[in-house]
């Protein structure tokens, strides 16, 4: 097994450290721990989405629970509603939502896709209206950084220009590269609290891969403390995402942390390890659990079903979650039959989900660490696709990804 340890070697003040300890044979898995603010993160790890300073249906202690130390808050979300003066008078996001572990904020860019028909997007920045009220909006990269400042993030994002990876407009694909570049120096001159605070650039250039790479030599001559892959998870084909992650994460500093953005599914985040990535977030994990699916092992069971009625055995058979753990073991005890019970009724029932699922997430994370660390990632891997999908045909792309780094599934 090949193993180092390596701080980050950025010339500029940063609040993070990187320790890389393992790096997998075969396929590029990394195993390393970033060192931030509020605690240490163990890598690779997945960060559950608590867009308005909170994750629906959780408390701070009940997330704390499922083992998170990092997760989302949305800089716009936030800067609409509380807004920057509440965020400036309690003292940041850490205070006002009783969370004493990390936290990483999205520039707001993302909004540029999902509220396209609000935004309007220029050199300046991107005017919104808000969808609150209508009222207009401008975030440019200066405003952002502000905001994220108020926030108290441990890790923020640049403000970049986010357009969807499908669209056929080249040019406008190339632009928007060319101007995520120029709004990182812009968020680079107006981050007020380097010492505190990580700024963290976002690798853009659509499905693109010598777009991609023009873009990497860019934002990795900047030297922020880490490196984002971005405008994914907008519609393409598995395929082309697998080759953007690789290309990417072939050109990036093996001293600095990798984050995929809006990666959640968990075949998706166990072939984007094999590539080289560490870090990943999604809403998909406490959605899905808002519609009544339990995220398993053995893939996805929707327990609103009537097949469930009368199964009184745990979400998942050998799940160390709250929920799923008998109340001999300091658990809950819920059964499927109780979760089918409530689903479509209370909102209990999305909640015991939420908990689960996220617990699910993180522990898949671990498990793929303890395995990298090991030296068994090819192992893992295909021990993961064989469960998740018994009884159904692995995907190509993952089956063609994962040959591309040396796993045979």
């Amino acid at each position: 097994m090949s193993t180092a340890a390596a701080n980050t070697t950025s010339t500029k003040p940063s609040a993070l450290t990187f320790d890389l300890h393992a790096r997998c044979s075969t396929s590029k898995a990394r195993a390393s721990t970033l060192h931030l603010p509020h605690g240490t993160v163990d890598l690779p790890m997945f960060m559950p989405v608590a867009t308005q300073a909170s994750l629906k249906g959780l408390t701070p202690e009940q997330l704390e629970e499922t083992g998170c130390t990092l997760c989302l808050n949305n800089t716009y979300h936030l800067g609409l509603k509380p807004g920057q003066e509440v965020l400036d008078t309690i003292g940041g996001a850490h205070k006002l939502q009783g969370w004493n572990y990390n936290i990483l904020t999205d520039s707001g860019g993302f909004q540029m896709v999902s509220l396209l028909k609000l935004a309007k997007i220029t050199e300046e920045g991107v005017r919104f209206l808000s969808p609150h009220d209508g009222t207009p909006m401008l975030l440019t990269p200066e405003h952002s950084m502000s905001l994220q400042n108020s926030i108290g993030s441990d890790i923020m994002m640049q403000l970049d220009d986010v357009i969807q990876t499908t669209s056929p407009d080249h040019a406008r694909m190339k632009e928007a590269m060319e101007r995520s570049i120029r709004w990182l120096d812009r968020c680079i001159a107006s981050h007020k609290y380097p010492e505190k605070q990580n700024l963290f650039c976002i690798i853009q250039g659509g499905l693109d891969l010598e777009m991609r790479r023009q873009c990497c030599v860019e934002m990795v001559k900047r030297d922020t403390p880490g490196i984002a892959i971005g405008g994914l998870s907008g519609g393409e084909a598995k395929s082309d995402f697998c080759k953007v992650v690789d290309t990417c994460t072939d050109m990036l500093p093996e001293t600095k942390p990798r984050y995929v953005m809006g990666i959640g599914y968990p075949e998706d985040i166990v072939v984007a390890v094999a590539l080289g990535a560490d870090m990943f977030d999604c809403v998909w994990p406490t959605r899905t659990a808002r519609f009544g699916n339990a995220i398993t092992s053995g893939g996805v069971l929707n327990l609103k079903h009537a097949r469930y009625s009368k199964d009184f055995g745990p979400v998942e058979p050998d799940c160390t979650c709250t929920v799923c753990r008998s109340k001999e073991d300091g658990g809950l005890g819920v059964t499927r039959a109780f979760i089918y019970h409530l689903a479509a009724k209370e909102t209990v029932g999305a909640h015991l989900l939420t908990m689960h699922n996220v617990h699910h997430l993180l522990a898949l994370m671990r498990r793929a660490r303890q395995a990298i660390l090991a030296d068994r990632y090819p192992d893992f891997a295909r021990d993961f696709f064989a469960r998740y999908f018994a009884g159904k045909a692995t995907p190509q792309w993952a089956i063609d990804a994962l040959r591309g780094v040396g796993i045979e599934l």
